[in-house]
């Protein structure tokens, strides 16, 4: 059954997000079999203020296996570290019914 991560993050430095994690993030969610959906700035949000100008993210995957063995990795643990002090991210997982 299909995944999705979904993600909102108050960027504090755009550019060295996008080239200390962004970038390798990207890749490494390849590697594990995920897709993006969206990836953007500026949400607007119509009720509630909760992520009002954040970022989001969506990306699918073959299910919450492949999630779990992407977010629990060596490799993105490394990279979780170097996006602490980039950004502010809340980060969501539902499966398609």
């Amino acid at each position: 059954m299909a995944a999705y991560m979904i993600v909102f993050a108050d960027i504090h430095d755009r550019d060295r997000f996008i080239a200390e994690y962004g970038a390798p993030a990207g890749a490494l969610v390849k590697e594990y079999g995920g897709e993006y959906v969206v990836r953007a700035p500026g949400v607007t949000t119509l009720e509630g203020a909760l992520f009002e100008g954040a970022s989001a993210v969506i990306s699918r995957w073959p299910d919450r296996a492949a999630i779990e063995a992407f977010w629990n990795s060596d490799a993105y643990r490394k990279l979780k570290a170097a996006r602490a002090p980039l950004a502010d991210c809340h980060v969501m997982v539902v499966e398609a019914p």
